[in-house]
């Protein structure tokens, strides 16, 4: 059965992150007192930084950026988001792993296909999350970490990068995370139709 929804909007803030193990562990260090927004805007110059060099013949500095982006959003996964503006942490992260996915492969001669296909996945988990939790109920405990969360995802990149078979990469992460995803999804859903459950469409809710 789906998990139970958090009880606050700053724990959705959270899943929307979709962080992975790497992150769990470095954001339990500060012990949740490091605040989010300002590391991910670093983080958002960074890699932004980064990437532009993929673009030109430095293509080696571009497989930095998921550790550097890591160090600077990682250690603050464990902040309940209770800024103001904390809610732009998850879209940040997002422009940073999408951004990243598609510069670097589309520099590195990955198919276009590919790039699309593994974009595409990517974006059906994350608006899947946010759709589910806006009717009540939660992913899979064990969805975030099985997805390798958006730090494990890149790093992934990155490694297959440095060792020349970044097109192995995406299809192999676009057939894992298709089939894991789609299928959590489905099972989720049909479970809490076959259980009663109540789903209101997204213009019906008030918040």
């Amino acid at each position: 059965m789906p998990s139970a929804p958090p009880p606050t909007g700053t724990d959705r803030l959270r899943a929307y992150r979709d962080d992975g193990p790497i992150c769990a562990a470095l954001g339990a260090l500060p012990r949740g007192h490091l605040p989010p927004l300002p590391g991910a805007l670093v983080a958002l110059v960074v890699a932004t930084a980064l990437l532009g060099t993929g673009l030109g013949e430095r293509h080696d500095l571009a497989l930095f950026a998921p550790v550097a982006v890591l160090m600077l959003t990682g250690l603050a996964a464990g902040h309940g988001h209770t800024g103001r503006l904390d809610w732009l942490v998850p879209p940040i992260i997002r422009a940073i792993e999408y951004g990243y996915l598609a510069v670097l492969g589309f520099a590195q001669g990955v198919p276009a296909p590919l790039v699309f296909l593994l974009l595409g996945v990517l974006a059906f988990h994350h608006y899947d999350t946010v759709y589910r939790t806006r009717q009540g109920f939660w992913p899979a405990d064990w969805l975030f970490p099985a997805g390798l969360g958006w730090e494990g995802r890149m790093l992934v990149v990155a490694l297959f990068g440095l060792s020349g078979f970044l097109p192995f990469a995406y299809a192999a992460l676009a057939a894992y995370l298709g089939v894991l995803f789609v299928c959590e999804s489905v099972l989720s859903w049909t479970q809490l139709v076959r259980g009663g459950g109540v789903m209101d469409d997204l213009e019906e809710e008030g918040t």
